[in-house]
């Protein structure tokens, strides 16, 4: 043993002095002046530190890591309180912006989240957003939705169709006093009814889940018609974008028209192709549903109808695989849930300046919160009272459906990168959000207590 210690020491020993002595000579005989650093020698290393912070990478590092901690307590603290994790992780977001971190440490708030670090992180939220879309549309069951098509065709329709008309009745009072410069009142009316329509499937399954009603007569209606509000709402979204961004009619129909070319190659063409995928190394089919998602995310991006939908419409293309679908769901979407995700909330709740809101402003949020609710709820319900629900398991329905989460916060900031939304809107329609989903619970809390109530005083 004492002969490889020995030759190890010579080589680490003669290996040093090589390149101390070559250092030496070198700036000796080639007069090479010693460089400075950037930092000065007495700024100690804590200034060095901190310098580096102003870094791009470390700068993003850090809001990372903060964003990530505040999601995760705040989704611990609203699951104390009966509500899904969404709603802490929303509402970390929020309290991170300026509206409350910036209010309380607005020196702190502001080196955090400077203005120039919040490119990396938008982009970086975006990536989450769009691998969390797939996920959304892998978890979409086509079988289970041909089965209920009828029931849920109706409800879900019901619940697109109402709150859009009240959207766009709404943009009536909210266009003059809210909508941004030079956005016509077309698109914000159009906008406004489609932001009014969204149901989260995501946050309406767990919640389902939750409550053990995952597979009872209301949570498969539930979900199925959650399903097929998604589709229809997205594919509403892309015609709004289109025509939104369009100069002209000249411009929005071949925009439309690729729209649907890709689509019929989507289903035609590429999604029989998917099968193939079956096979392999898990992780090589997850590099290449990875890769489908991204580029079904950037034709659409090119087309003028917005990557997510793109990513969304990759992930109902992979629904009809079992496989892959389960792939999706337990290896790809989880770690976008758990780490991008929050960056979307944080830089959603950045975005969010409820201290621009003042008197007039909280009666028009309180307004646009009872119109979404009234449209939501009350479409969703009459419908399912029409197709044969007790008044109870229609209200039941028309709550769940009344859940708008983490969808609703994606299409309001599709609106506000697209110039249809202003700040004071994009604040109200974000509370809006929040409330709708909030009291979700504690209505389906209350359902049950009434069904309780009722069967204990039925006679015998």
């Amino acid at each position: 043993m004492r002969k490889p210690w020995l030759f190890y020491c010579s080589l680490l020993f003669s290996s040093v002095l090589g390149v101390v002595l070559a250092i030496s000579w070198g700036s000796e005989w080639l007069h090479v002046p010693a460089t400075a650093t950037a930092v000065k020698p007495d700024s100690g290393a804590l200034a060095h530190w901190l310098q580096h912070l102003q870094e791009p990478l470390p700068r993003l590092l850090l809001q990372i890591v903060a964003v990530v901690i505040a999601a995760k307590l705040m989704g611990r603290v609203a699951q104390r309180f009966g509500q899904p994790p969404v709603i802490g992780e929303m509402l970390a977001g929020i309290f991170l912006g300026p509206s409350l971190f910036g209010l309380l440490l607005p020196e702190t708030q502001a080196w955090l989240f400077p203005p120039a670090s919040l490119g990396s992180l938008k982009l970086l939220s975006l990536i989450g957003v769009i691998v969390f879309l797939f996920g959304v549309g892998a978890e979409l069951d086509l079988a289970r939705l041909r089965q209920q098509r009828a029931q849920a065709l109706l409800v879900s329709h019901a619940s697109i169709l109402l709150p859009f008309l009240l959207g766009v009745l709404s943009a009536l009072a909210l266009y003059r006093p809210y909508a941004p410069t030079g956005v016509g009142f077309a698109s914000f009316a159009l906008f406004m009814g489609i932001a009014m329509s969204i149901t989260a499937f995501p946050v309406l399954a767990r919640i389902l889940r939750e409550r053990g009603l995952m597979g009872t007569p209301l949570g498969e209606t539930a979900i199925a018609c959650a399903a097929i509000d998604d589709v229809t709402a997205w594919c509403l979204l892309a015609l709004v974008i289109a025509l939104g961004q369009a100069q002209g009619a000249g411009t929005a129909l071949p925009t439309l028209v690729a729209t649907v070319l890709f689509i019929a190659a989507l289903v035609g063409l590429l999604r029989p192709r998917l099968a193939r995928l079956r096979d392999g190394e898990a992780s090589g089919r997850i590099v290449a549903l990875l890769l489908f998602a991204l580029g079904c995310a950037w034709v659409t991006e090119v087309i003028g109808v917005h990557a997510l939908f793109g990513a969304f419409l990759a992930g109902v293309a992979v629904s009809g695989q079992r496989q892959l679908r389960e792939l999706v769901t337990e290896r790809i979407e989880p770690f976008a849930g758990a780490i991008l995700l929050p960056l979307f909330f944080a830089f959603t709740g950045l975005r969010t300046q409820i201290g621009l809101l003042e008197g007039a402003d909280w009666l028009m949020c309180t307004g646009v919160i009872a119109v979404a609710t009234l449209g939501k709820l009350g479409g969703a319900t009459l419908a399912s009272r029409a197709s044969g629900q007790g008044w109870r398991d229609a209200l039941a329905l028309g709550a769940l459906m009344n859940t708008r989460g983490l969808m609703e916060l994606v299409v309001l900031n599709i609106g506000y990168d697209l110039g249809f939304l202003s700040d004071r809107i994009f604040a109200i329609m974000v509370l809006m959000a929040l409330a709708t989903t909030m009291m979700t619970g504690p209505l389906l809390t209350l359902l049950k207590r009434g069904s309780a109530a009722a069967r204990l005083q039925a006679p015998a």
